[in-house]
């Protein structure tokens, strides 16, 4: 990565799979801050900037899709926000157009496909959200 390190956010409740994230990413040039909840995330963002958020979905206290919305109010103009689940692929297109994510991933991406669809999400043009109908 030319330009430094892309530093990235892993929000999720799992504490396993965010080690195994921020490993993995790590390897691969990133610099990774995690975060073990859906409350508090504006805030962790404001405080570390990342370049890209990978949040999980399902959160017992608030979806991801939600955080996501109220996150991109306080974030800094260009933080890139991508939806990480397990969830069915169509289901999370939904989500992350609804929402105002700038894309999604499944949790099944690993290792270097994982770094290399994070870091090509860094050049597209973000999407206009759809409202749920």
């Amino acid at each position: 990565m030319p330009e430094g390190k892309l530093r990235v956010l892993v929000v999720d409740d799992d504490p396993d799979l965010l080690d195994l994230v921020e490993r993995s990413l790590s390897a691969y040039g990133f610099e990774v801050e995690t975060h073990l909840s859906a409350l508090g995330v504006s805030t962790r963002i404001q405080q570390s900037v990342p370049d890209v958020v990978l949040i999980d979905v399902n959160f017992p206290s608030l979806k991801g899709d939600k955080v996501v919305s109220l996150a991109r109010a306080q974030a800094p103009a260009g933080t890139t926000f991508i939806l990480y689940s397990a969830s069915d692929e169509s289901r999370l297109r939904v989500l992350a157009s609804s929402s105002g994510a700038d894309g999604y991933l499944s949790k099944s991406v690993q290792g270097a496909e994982l770094a290399q669809k994070i870091e090509s999400f860094r050049h597209k043009p973000r999407p206009t959200p759809v409202p749920l109908v």
